[in-house]
């Protein structure tokens, strides 16, 4: 009987076999993973190199209009603001001017109301116009967006920033040799400064001197026309208000930071030879305004079928405005910058006298509030719910009226737009803004 085949050999053959697959398996996926691991960090190196050297990093805290300063944002800024060529590209491109002899314009606070509406118009006419604007929330920031989206359809580029930081103003200006700064970045609204004063020390004062500090070192020295307010008249009783009547009782912190601003703009001027103009804005409205004025606020409420108050003063009479619509207010700020002399100074120090000026832009016919009320109830074709109360003690002052003779004489400066006028258009761009079906007269896009 034959025996049965000797099989040891071929099982240790096929056990070496598989423990060689097993072994090169194992190899093969530990290189594997090493040249996955290597593949993904040269990615996400390569990613972080593409987003650093071209986009500048966002400011999402609020200081040059709003409520706290820089902190990691402010540090990183001096390290990547400006360095990438992109970026770069849209500076130079949005401030560079299309017409002879055309202004290359640093418009600061360009995502805010007036801001917004001088960009376009500086534009339009072929300036160069960059923007500056760090979006805070003191009012809803999808507003402001929404403006920057409109800017951004007419080549108008606006880079997110802060007025308190240095290194950022210095790289701009390193990038564009401007010729005018027209400056409206602020802490605005005179009742907020009772919850936050700190931000208007640091928007309208330690912004202020900021940006001037920048200016007087620039090269060439740009000319400054600058946003101060009809609140530096203060506790003011001669009417209608002239730039020649005391300043020196402001009624709010926020009057005090723009008188502040005020005495600054002298010394700047005096020192290093900047040619500076303040204007003096009295209660400016319309379409894309700010919604924490009483004539935005109003209309919303009244819509919505909320109470207003409406305020007298103590003495039993009515509060009233020298409102001032947008179109009229452009109008002045070109006018101030096409008339603004040159900067004197080089290399920080100054070479002869400067201009140095100040003048109100109003329309020189106060309305009462309780009259504001009436064009918008006609308007909106709805009853307002009226509150009359007494007026609180909150910084605010009763009556306001401009002597615009100084502007009219030097620039041309005259308002043409009575408050129904205005109103009508702002109340026609809210409805559509805000998509709202109701009443209101004149409201459809097509009329």
């Amino acid at each position: 009987m034959a025996s049965p085949p000797d099989t040891s050999k071929t099982t240790k053959l096929e056990r070496y076999n598989s423990y060689l697959r097993r072994v090169n398996t194992t190899k093969l996926l530990a290189a594997s993973s090493k040249l996955l691991f290597r593949v993904t960090l040269l990615v996400a190196l390569i990613l972080i190199f593409f987003f650093t050297f071209n986009y500048p990093p966002l400011s999402d805290t609020p200081t040059t209009a709003g409520h706290h300063l820089h902190t990691t944002s402010h540090l990183l800024s001096s390290a990547f603001y400006g360095s990438g060529a992109n970026w770069e590209k849209e500076v130079r491109r949005s401030s560079t001017p299309r017409r002879a002899n055309g202004f290359s314009v640093l418009v600061t606070g360009a995502g805010g109301f007036v801001g917004t509406h001088c960009s376009l118009a500086l534009k339009k006419r072929g300036d160069g116009v960059l923007g500056l604007d760090n979006f805070n929330s003191y009012y809803d920031p999808s507003l402001k967006r929404a403006r920057q989206k409109l800017l951004k359809q007419h080549e108008i580029f606006i880079v997110d920033g802060d007025l308190n930081d240095g290194e950022l103003l210095s790289k701009l200006f390193d990038v564009v040799p401007f010729t005018h700064i027209l400056h409206l970045a602020a802490q605005a609204g005179v009742r907020y400064a009772m919850e936050n004063p700190q931000s208007y020390v640091r928007s309208n004062i330690a912004g202020f001197v900021n940006l001037l500090e920048i200016a007087k070192n620039a090269d060439p020295q740009p000319a400054i026309v600058w946003a101060s307010s009809s609140s530096v008249y203060g506790l003011n009783t001669e009417n209608p208000f002239s730039e020649s009547h005391r300043t020196d009782q402001p009624a709010s912190l926020y009057a005090a930071t723009k008188k502040a601003g005020e005495e600054i703009a002298h010394t700047y001027n005096h020192i290093y030879g900047l040619s500076i103009t303040g204007l003096r804005f009295f209660t400016v409205y319309g379409p894309w305004g700010r919604p924490d004025m009483a004539y935005f606020f109003f209309t919303k409420d009244i819509l919505q079928g909320k109470p207003i108050n409406i305020y007298q003063t103590h003495d039993n009479k009515e509060v009233a405005r020298d409102f001032t619509f947008i179109d009229d207010v452009v109008k002045g700020c070109l006018g101030a910058l096409d008339t603004a002399e040159k900067s004197t100074g080089k290399g920080g120090k100054k070479r002869g006298p400067a201009q140095l000026r100040i003048y109100n832009l109003g329309n020189t016919s106060p309305v009462t509030v309780g009259k504001l009320v009436s064009i918008l109830e006609s308007l909106l074709n709805v009853k307002a719910k009226k509150r009359v109360i007494k007026m609180p003690r909150n910084g605010d002052v009763p009556f306001t009226h401009a002597n615009v003779s100084l502007a009219y004489r030097d620039f041309g400066y005259k308002p043409t737009t009575d408050l129904s006028t205005g109103l009508r258009k702002f109340v026609k761009w809210y409805v559509s803004y805000y998509g709202i079906q109701s009443r209101v007269k004149g409201s459809n896009p097509s009329a």
